[in-house]
């Protein structure tokens, strides 16, 4: 079965519980000021930008397998260059 979203909005929702989870995990790991919505960011910006042909289970598994200091590094220089901003989705 081929799931199909059609917009990216609604590919979040989908996955928004696996963010969670991977949120959940960043806490315990000492990163509190991460935001569901930067996990996002970083994996559209960095991950996923010129990728073709993602299943549903490709974009889980980069979810919860996303390399922590990289995500903090990206955040990081995220916030030195703009404020925080969501690229999908207004308010969840």
């Amino acid at each position: 079965m081929e799931l199909e979203f059609s917009s990216l909005e609604e590919l979040y929702e989908r996955v928004h519980p696996a963010l969670k989870a991977k949120l959940a995990e960043l806490h315990r790991l000492g990163y509190p000021y991460i935001q569901v919505i930067d996990i996002w960011n970083y994996l559209v910006d960095s991950k996923w930008k010129k990728a073709k042909d993602l299943t549903l289970s490709d974009i889980v598994d980069d979810i919860l397998h996303v390399d922590n200091r990289k995500l903090d590094e990206y955040l990081k220089g995220a916030l030195t260059k703009t404020r925080r901003s969501q690229d999908v989705v207004e308010t969840i």
